[in-house]
């Protein structure tokens, strides 16, 4: 089985990079692999990872049910980057492994990984083509705060812990800019992912 053609996903926080990965996956069949959510598999209840937070952190880091508390633990590691680099060491081989998996098993001829952090754990390789997905920093740290019920402050201190968009931007091979409605990134959507096609990639 030859190996699908893998387009990479990323881009800042809170630009949008899931609304693309759904409409990828709703209006194309695209089998889509997210290392968010593979992260958040990584610290259930009973993983490996799950009993080394806990170990680091003692109980208070769990809610009462024993899920991980991602709020407190996001107070922690994005306040100090030290942890936050501990943190990732824990969870980012296991999302690695998981993904190389998810492409060794894919039988569709093209594929996305959604990788929020693709230029700043140097997974370039992984990927064939990469889209940033971005918006305006002031529309990034509206859309945090009101997803995530965060702060001004700790919503600036999670878009300081990327790489810079502008960066991204410019490593990018294809840009979309959800700056507008959803109805408008969809065009760009399209239209990106029609010239993938016109080029013979996924076909």
């Amino acid at each position: 089985m030859s190996s699908p053609f893998r387009l990479g996903i990323t881009g800042g926080i809170a630009c949008g990079k899931s609304a693309v990965a759904t409409y990828l996956q709703q209006q194309y069949g695209l089998p889509v692999v997210d290392a968010d959510q593979l992260a958040r598999q990584a610290v259930a209840i009973g993983t490996p990872i799950y009993q080394a937070i806990v170990n680091r952190y003692g109980p208070s880091i769990c809610r009462s049910d024993g899920s991980l508390d991602r709020a407190r633990l996001g107070e922690i590691v994005f306040a100090q980057p030290q942890e936050r680099q501990w943190l990732e060491a824990q969870i980012h081989p296991w999302v690695i492994a998981e993904m190389a998996q998810a492409i060794d098993t894919c039988d569709q001829p093209l594929m996305a990984l959604v990788i929020p952090l693709l230029f700043e754990v140097h997974l370039e390789g992984l990927v064939d083509h990469i889209w940033v997905v971005a918006a305006t920093p002031e529309q990034q740290l509206a859309r945090l705060q009101r997803r995530d019920r965060l702060s001004g402050q700790a919503a600036a201190q999670r878009l300081a812990s990327q790489l810079p968009l502008e960066e991204k931007i410019r490593r990018a091979d294809t840009v979309l800019w959800n700056t507008g409605s959803l109805e408008e990134l969809y065009r760009q959507v399209d239209q990106a992912f029609s010239l993938l096609a016109r080029n013979g990639k996924g076909s």
